[in-house]
C-alpha cells in the first residue's frame, strides 16, 4: 500500500520541479500544503479511497489534487510528475536536495554555467567558476562546498520517524503469521538513532518457513533479497530493506540482545563474558557447551552481573559500568509530560486555530499548551508584529476563560538576528509567560560570532528557552558551530532552559548535548514545533531522543505541573 508520506514525498517533488520552471506560486504552494496535510493526517489517503470517502475534502486538497493522491495510490506516481522530469536535465533533482540551494539558484547554475549534476557541481566550484556569479555569493558557495563535503556516502538513511509507520505495520503483518510467537524489531530502530538504514525484526516459532512465506508475501514488497528456513531479507515500497531473522524461543533474549547492538555495545559485553569465561551469541550464553542464559534479556545480561540497560542507551557511553553498578537512570517517559512549550497556529505558519490547537493538546494528554507563532522578521510565514502579538494575547485570555483543566500560556517564537539582538523589543515580551528565541538565518556564521550572538541573545531579559538550539536539519543542513558548553553554561547562569525540537527533520539537541545539559543541571523542554493538530505525535520522537541522552523524569522542564512551571519559567526573567 502507499502510504501518506510517499504521496508527500512526491508532491514535494512536483512544487521543486515546477518552482525549478518558475512555475505560478500559488500551484507550488498548493502542492507544499497537501503534502503538510498529509504528513499530518492520522488516516491513510488509500484506506480512505478503499472506503469511498472523498479526498477533496482535506483541508487544502480540491478535486485536481485528489485526482494526483488517486493516481499516486494507484500506480506509485502521477504522469505530472513523469512530464516534469522528461522536460528537466537529468541530475537537477540532486542539485536541488543540496542546502545552500534552490529551485531559483539551481536554474541559475543551470543557465548560466550548464550545471545540471552533483559532478559538474563539484568541478565547477573547484574550477571556481561560481566566484562572481550573482545571486551565488561567497557564502553560499562556502555552504555548498560544506555539503557537498559531509553529505553521507553509501546507503543513504531513513528518518526514523518517517519509516516508524512501516516498521509498525510489519510488525503487525507479522504477528498474524502461522506459529509465530514473538515479534520485534531490533537493530539501530530500537536503540532510536535519529536515522535508519535497514530494519532487523526477530520473531519465534517452531516453523520458521511459514513465517518466513508469510514475510515474504507481504503487500508492499518490491523485491525479495534473500529467502531460507530462518532469515529474508525483502526490500518494500519506499526502497526500505527489512531483514527477518526466525530464532528458537530459548535463544529470542540473546538474539534480541545481539542484533539490537550497537556494535560497540555488544563488544563490550563479549569481552565481559570471555573474563568470566562465557561465551556469548545470538543464541544464549554458554558455559562450555551449556547454554545457561539467552531467553529473555534480562537473562544474558544477569549472567553477566549487569541490570537491564534500556535499549537506547546501548552505545557504550558509561551504560555498562552504570548497569554494573545497578545504577542506571529511570528514562523519561511519554506519559511523562504535562505539557507542550512550543507549537505555531494559523497567526504564522501553522495550519490550524488556537482553539483547535488548544483541543488537539488536550486530546493528547497535555495539561497546558504554550502558543509561540513566529516573530515580525519572518515575513514569509506572517510573523507576528507587537501589535498581532498583543491582538492574539487578548484571544488567548479569552479562551482560557472558557477552559477547565487546560491552560494555554502566552509566548513568542522570537528570532534572533545576526548580531544577536532580538526580533520584537522587550516591551513587546515583557507580558508574555515565555519566550522562545531561535536562530532562522546566518547558520554559517564563523563559531566566534555565533557564540557572540548566541550569548547577547542569552543577555535579554525575558528569554526563557532556546529553541533547536544547533538549527540542523537532518540530512539538509548541518547546525550551526559554536561553543555549545559554553552556551549551556550560561542558559544554566541564567535559569533559562534549552529545548529539545521533536520535529523528526530537526531532533535538535542531539543525544550527546542532551546528556552534556543534563550533567550541567539544565533543564530540556521537549517540545513538538507543532504546526497541525496532528503533530502533538512528535513529542513521542523527542522523549525518544531525550531517552538516548540519559534524560530522566526530573531533567525535562514540561514534566512539572502547571504551577511548578510557571514558577521555573517566572525565574528566566531578569526584570
Amino acid at each position: 500500500m502507499i502510504r501518506n508520506t510517499q504521496i508527500a514525498d512526491a508532491f514535494d517533488e512536483i512544487a521543486d520541479l515546477l518552482e525549478l520552471q518558475q512555475a505560478n506560486p500559488f500551484r507550488v504552494r498548493a502542492y507544499r500544503n497537501a503534502a503538510r496535510v498529509l504528513r499530518g493526517m492520522k488516516r491513510e489517503a488509500a484506506d480512505m479511497l478503499k472506503s469511498g470517502e472523498a479526498l477533496d475534502e482535506l483541508p487544502g486538497i480540491g478535486a485536481d489534487l485528489a485526482g494526483k493522491i488517486r493516481d499516486v495510490v494507484q500506480t506509485g506516481s502521477t504522469e505530472l510528475l513523469f512530464r516534469l522530469h522528461r522536460a528537466l536535465p537529468a541530475g537537477l533533482v540532486a542539485l536541488l536536495k543540496v542546502p545552500g540551494l534552490g529551485p531559483k539558484r539551481v536554474k541559475l547554475l543551470h543557465d548560466r554555467l550548464k550545471i545540471s549534476s552533483l559532478q559538474e557541481l563539484k568541478a565547477a566550484i573547484e574550477a571556481g567558476r561560481l566566484e562572481g556569479l550573482k545571486g551565488v555569493g561567497p557564502k553560499i558557495i562556502a555552504t555548498v562546498t560544506q555539503s557537498l563535503k559531509t553529505a553521507p556516502k553509501g546507503k543513504a538513511r531513513a528518518l526514523r520517524a518517517r519509516v516508524a509507520p512501516v516498521v509498525a505495520e510489519l510488525i503487525r503483518h507479522l504477528r498474524r503469521a502461522p506459529g509465530v510467537g514473538r515479534v520485534a524489531v531490533a537493530g539501530s530502530f530500537r536503540r532510536g538513532s535519529e536515522t535508519v538504514g535497514d530494519i532487523d525484526i526477530l520473531a519465534t516459532a517452531r516453523d520458521g518457513a511459514a513465517v518466513i512465506a508469510h514475510f515474504t508475501g507481504y503487500e508492499d514488497t518490491t523485491k525479495v533479497l534473500a529467502k531460507g528456513d530462518t532469515r529474508a531479507t525483502i526490500v518494500v515500497t519506499g526502497g526500505l530493506q527489512v531483514d527477518l531473522r526466525v530464532v528458537a524461543e530459548e535463544s529470542y533474549g540473546a538474539a534480541l540482545v545481539y542484533f539490537t547492538g550497537s556494535k560497540a555495545h555488544n563488544i563490550a559485553i563479549r569481552g565481559m563474558a570471555l573474563k568470566r569465561k562465557l561465551k556469548i551469541n545470538e543464541y544464549g550464553v554458554f558455559r562450555g557447551k551449556r547454554r545457561i542464559a539467552g531467553e529473555t534479556e534480562d537473562s544474558v545480561y544477569a549472567a553477566l552481573g549487569l541490570s537491564l540497560p534500556p535499549p537506547e542507551l546501548r552505545e557504550d557511553r558509561g551504560e555498562i559500568d552504570a548497569a554494573k553498578a545497578d545504577r542506571l537512570p529511570q528514562l523519561v517517559e511519554r506519559k511523562d509530560l504535562r505539557g507542550d512549550l512550543h507549537c505555531h497556529t494559523e497567526a504564522s505558519d501553522g495550519e490550524d486555530s488556537l482553539a483547535d490547537m488548544a483541543a488537539a493538546a488536550r486530546a493528547a494528554g497535555l495539561e497546558y499548551l504554550a502558543i509561540t507563532d513566529h516573530s515580525q522578521r519572518l515575513a514569509m510565514v506572517h510573523g507576528l508584529d507587537r501589535k498581532r502579538l498583543a491582538r492574539q494575547g487578548d484571544a488567548i485570555d479569552r479562551l482560557n476563560a472558557t477552559l477547565r483543566g487546560f491552560r494555554i500560556l502566552k509566548g513568542i517564537e522570537v528570532d534572533i538576528l545576526e548580531d544577536g539582538s532580538l526580533d520584537l523589543p522587550d516591551e513587546a515580551l515583557a507580558g508574555l509567560d515565555l519566550v522562545v528565541a531561535s536562530i532562522h538565518s546566518h547558520f554559517n556564521l564563523s563559531p566566534e560570532r555565533q557564540t557572540a550572538r548566541l550569548l547577547r541573545a542569552l543577555e535579554r531579559p525575558y528569554v526563557s528557552i532556546l529553541a533547536h538550539p544547533t538549527g540542523r536539519l537532518l540530512g539538509q543542513r548541518e547546525g550551526c558551530r559554536y561553543d555549545l558548553e559554553r552556551i549551556i553554561a550560561t542558559v544554566k547562569q541564567r535559569g533559562a532552559f534549552l529545548e529539545l525540537n521533536a520535529q523528526p527533520e530537526r531532533l535538535d539537541l542531539d543525544d550527546v548535548h542532551c546528556r552534556t545539559a543534563r550533567d550541567a543541571g539544565v533543564l530540556i523542554s521537549i517540545a513538538s514545533d507543532s504546526h497541525r493538530v496532528g503533530d502533538f505525535d512528535f513529542l513521542a520522537h523527542g522523549v525518544t531522543q531525550a531517552r538516548r541522552g540519559w534524560l530522566r523524569k526530573a531533567d525535562v522542564l514540561n514534566t512539572r505541573g502547571l504551577r511548578d512551571l510557571v514558577a521555573l519559567l517566572k525565574r528566566t526573567r531578569l526584570r
